[in-house]
């Protein structure tokens, strides 16, 4: 796929060439720069100018005063924030067949003339620079192309075999306002192609292979340059229903969903802007691809967040072992979660004394007044269900109990509701399909039926008015005192999330709710695995701690808020217009985008699934209920999902993508590994998905990766010793650093990953360390894989996590075998051994 002029001229004469190259685009990228300072100064002007009519003080030029500086401010800020690293393509074109022009300046025909090459010979007729966003000169001729304009879509499009107008495409690298070096290929190498009559030079060996041989670091900002034409398909392809891509390691499936996000707002922004979800499996690949939006045009429109920070006000940062992820991640805690909420009703409400009883009754029926409102049984200590480690790691909770009765004295007598008649109300009011703290107001009035039907009123009322009336009144009269309020708080608390989580760490609890759901030693894992967390249920989530809180909010509910009130405008003073929008209420009054996205959004108009193949059954409820009404985009590979029972994800996949129509993609090809590296992970994949199909390498480097084995290797069973895979680990990360010069990622098996970190953070910040389940969706210059059989060990999907591991680098990899890999005398440990 290099691009070469047909005579090979000496090194020199290629040096040659490119310098005048790089000089040409330089003197384009500088003309560009140039252009962007008078649009800055121009956005600059209407902000100072906006800011003069808020001085006048009347209602139309305030809102005209509005309406500019937002405007202006958007404009200013999405110039500032691509001011850097501002070009990266070009393509040079074939005249087409019609001379019609778009609104971007450039002619909109995709096929050349007919007559526009003849004898191999062609001039080419127009040159379109693709950037960050669409730059027009004073005349508006296209200085350069934004990258998600139909103009453009021939650079990411044309290959050899459907070359269209395109001759050359051609890669800028730029840094800041530097042109620092060109690439190009020749789409139709076989024309002798002319510029301002001279031949039309090929440089260097071609984009696409010195965009993947080129160092990584730990971000992605450059990937837009290396989209391919299966890729683009994906990306352009039309937003309605769903889009499912397929595609092993390396093909750019997360590139393609960033893609698309940017290409989606362009084309639809009213329909999208500020309502697209991207999710991704790991914070660490959040960090990694937070920085791409930017670069293509659209920060701030588009929220990127891992799976364990999707619910506000949650982060995780704990790790479940794979066992417990198992029960968490099962559809089976939809229902178990149903039975917790519901019984969390009987724990969650503070025991309290009986208020003394009040003097005298009511006087006449028009008056009531409630007496000895509630009383509870004393609270019981633990019944010892937790053991003594337990209990002195954190203190026993005790088993508060709801109030055991009611009592009012209403028409001169004393009403009472005993703890049998409270049950049966609470069970009828539970029989609703509300959320559990969305039938609060269902069991108020259940209990007001049966406090009015036991004082007999309704029978003292033959005319259906008057007992319309009085019961109005007793209602009121009851309803409006404190000590009920009081009552009902205690005897239907509204519940929280974190409170039921906290409350399923007893045992004996999640017993008797868990029954004929999970088995005792899945409840008692489970049990476990929420100590963690204090009696508010607070303390460290792990990742499907947050898919369980996110699905008891849904069961829960959560009552209606007075809305906050609005931060008043000084000029509301002066003018009286309380109703008038400022920019500064749509900017929430100083909070960052982020913070008013996480507050308020939760639903999306698309939604974007990274590594889809991962998510647990609950993780899908969770997404889906951020796009109920959405369009979506789901990437992923069944090769490599950590989740021990695809079909039951599928399931819950279908769930919430719903009956909408679904158009498939699959992308083919590796551009991430040499040939060498594939070849050895295919061996794993075959291991783990017999029959699976591995991505195709466009590229070979004739470096095979390398085995090596700690020092006690010799040791056929047990983990190794922690100095001596210390020792190795270090040693194999810093070879690797001596000889890429990007960065190193080290993947061990996630009991280890803590260890890692210490043994390599003295090797600098071009070395990372990731336990086997975060490497997803990354690369690296060099990975270092250690231990195999461990990481194949830790799980079922193990040997799927391996492959994931394995297919990490872009250049080098280290396979580094311990005691339990079995390893030959060449160091080939037993699971990668032919």
């Amino acid at each position: 796929m290099a691009a070469h002029n047909a005579t090979h001229a000496p090194d020199h004469a290629s040096d040659s060439v490119r310098d005048r190259e790089i000089e040409s685009e330089q003197t384009h990228l500088d003309r560009v720069y140039r252009r962007l300072e008078e649009k800055i100064h121009e956005a600059e002007f209407l902000m100072d100018d906006a800011a003069k009519r808020g001085q006048v003080g009347t209602p139309g030029a305030l809102a005209e005063r509005d309406a500019q500086v937002f405007q202006a401010g958007a404009h200013l800020h999405r110039l500032n924030s691509e001011y850097e690293d501002f070009l990266f393509g070009r393509i040079d074109l074939l005249l087409g067949k019609d001379g019609k022009k778009g609104p971007d300046g450039a002619f909109t025909s995709l096929e050349p003339a007919d007559g526009a090459i003849e004898d191999n010979r062609a001039a080419i007729a127009e040159t379109l620079h693709i950037g960050r966003l669409g730059v027009l000169d004073a005349e508006y001729s296209p200085l350069v192309i934004d990258w998600r304009a139909p103009a453009a879509a021939p650079f990411y499009r044309a290959t050899p075999v459907a070359p269209g107008r395109v001759v050359r495409r051609r890669v800028i690298r730029s840094k800041g306002r530097k042109v620092l070096g060109v690439e190009d290929d020749l789409m139709r190498p076989e024309v002798t192609a002319t510029l301002d009559g001279e031949e039309l030079p090929a440089v260097g060996d071609g984009a696409l292979m010195a965009a993947l041989g080129r160092a990584r670091s730990h971000t992605m900002r450059d990937i837009v340059a290396s989209i391919q034409a299966e890729q683009d398909m994906v990306i352009r392809a039309p937003a309605a229903s769903v889009t499912e891509v397929e595609g092993g390691p390396g093909t750019g499936k997360t590139a393609v969903a960033l893609h698309r996000a940017a290409y989606l707002l362009y084309q639809d922004r009213r329909r999208y802007a500020g309502g697209i979800l991207i999710v991704s499996p790991t914070p660490l690949l959040v960090a990694y691809t937070e920085g791409v939006l930017p670069s293509l045009g659209e920060e701030g429109q588009v929220a990127i967040r891992a799976l364990g920070s999707l619910v506000d006000g949650a982060e995780a940062t704990a790790y479940d072992p794979p066992a417990v992820s198992r029960i968490k991640g099962s559809s089976r805690m939809q229902k178990l979660l149903r039975k917790a909420a519901r019984g969390a009703l009987e724990l969650a409400a503070p025991a309290a004394a009986a208020p003394e009883e009040a003097d005298g009754a009511a006087g006449g029926d028009a008056q009531l007044s409630l007496e000895d409102l509630f009383t509870a049984p004393a609270q019981n200590g633990d019944d010892g269900a937790r053991n003594g480690r337990r209990t002195r790691s954190r203190p026993s909770r005790p088993a508060p109990a709801a109030p055991a009765r009611l009592r009012v004295v209403a028409f001169g007598g004393r009403i009472e509701l005993d703890a049998d008649e409270l049950h049966a109300i609470r069970q009828s009011a539970l029989s609703g399909t509300a959320p559990v703290n969305l039938l609060r107001p269902r069991a108020r009035r259940l209990i007001l039926d049966a406090l009015w039907t036991k004082s007999g009123a309704a029978r003292r009322y033959t005319d259906p008015e008057l007992a319309a009336e009085a019961r109005e009144g007793f209602d009121e009269d009851i309803t409006t005192e404190t000590d009920f309020q009081e009552f009902l708080d205690a005897w239907w608390p509204e519940l929280s999330p974190r409170g039921v989580l906290a409350a399923m760490a007893d045992e004996r609890l999640l017993g008797r709710w868990a029954r004929r759901l999970l088995n005792q030693r899945e409840v008692r894992q489970l049990a476990r695995s929420l100590r963690r967390l204090d009696s508010t249920g607070h303390g460290p989530l792990s990742v499907h701690d947050v898919a369980l809180l996110d699905e008891l909010q849904m069961v829960l509910g959560a009552p209606l808020r007075p809305p906050r009130p609005r931060e008043a405008d000084p000029l509301d003073h002066l003018t009286g217009l309380e109703e008038l929008s400022t920019y500064a209420d749509r900017n929430g009054g100083g909070r960052s985008r982020r913070e008013r996205l996480e507050e308020e959004r939760t639903d999306y108009a698309h939604v974007i699934v990274d590594e889809a193949q991962d998510l647990t059954p609950m993780q899908w409820r969770m997404v889906g209920r951020r796009g109920r009404q959405a369009t979506w985009t789901v990437v992923g590979d069944p090769a490599q999902s950590s989740w021990s029972d695809p079909d039951e994800a599928a399931v819950a996949r279908d769930e919430a993508l719903g009956t909408r129509p679904r158009r498939r993609f699959t992308l083919t090809v590796n551009y991430r590994n040499p040939a060498e590296i594939a070849a050895l992970a295919a061996r794993v994949l075959a291991l783990a998905m017999p029959g699976m199909e591995a991505p195709k390498a466009v590229r070979s480097t004739g470096l095979e990766p390398r085995f090596a084995c700690v020092a006690d290797g010799d040791r056929k069973a047990g983990p190794p010793d922690d100095a001596a895979l210390a020792e190795a680990t270090v040693a194999e990360a810093e070879r690797l650093l001596g000889q890429v010069d990007g960065t190193v990622g080290v993947v061990v098996a996630m009991n280890r990953r803590a260890q890692a970190r210490r043994w390599l953070a003295p090797l600098g910040d071009r070395v990372a360390a990731l336990g086997s389940l975060e490497a997803k969706g990354l690369e690296y210059d060099a990975t270092l894989v250690v231990s195999p059989a461990e990481i194949a060990d830790e799980s079922p999907a193990g040997l799927r996590v391996l492959y994931v591991a394995l297919t990490r680098a872009t250049q080098q990899l280290t396979v580094l075998s311990a005691g339990r890999d079995d390893p030959d005398a060449a160091g080939v440990p037993d699971l990668l051994r032919d």
